[in-house]
């Protein structure tokens, strides 16, 4: 059964009762296709529907750009947060990256930990980003 959620994230998955959703959007403002530079924006939200509080604590990006070349991205919490999400919270938040070609992919993996000290990963899917075509 499909959510009315899905209707404005382009994919999702869940992993231990998280769901990670996306909706990736290409900014044309920031871009600069002359200087090889393309930007998206990116809105996550993350659910916990799962019985007991999880805390996000890391994340791990894989971005791989419209070459092949692939970056990894790590770092603690999401913009600056580590949210704490209890049954039934959800968290959003939006982020940005670039690249150097038109067309890429990103996907990784959350680190939340429970109340009882174990961690586990929460899949972020694979989303594409591709800049519109521009008539000239």
């Amino acid at each position: 059964m499909t959510s009315i959620l899905d209707s404005f994230f382009a994919v999702s998955a869940t992993t231990e009762g998280v769901t990670v959703r996306v909706s990736p959007n290409f900014l044309q403002e920031q871009s600069a296709p002359a200087q090889g530079r393309w930007f998206w924006s990116y809105h996550i939200r993350i659910e916990n529907g799962g019985d007991e509080p999880v805390q996000l604590m890391t994340r791990h990006w894989r971005i791989t750009d419209g070459r092949g070349t692939i970056n990894h991205v790590d770092g603690d919490g999401v913009v600056g947060e580590q949210p704490l999400l209890k049954p039934g919270e959800s968290h959003d938040y939006v982020s940005g990256c670039p690249l150097p070609t038109p067309s890429g992919t990103m996907e990784g993996q959350y680190r939340f930990i429970r109340e009882d000290g174990t961690t586990f990963l929460a899949e972020i899917p694979r989303f594409t980003l591709v800049a519109p075509a521009i008539a000239r």
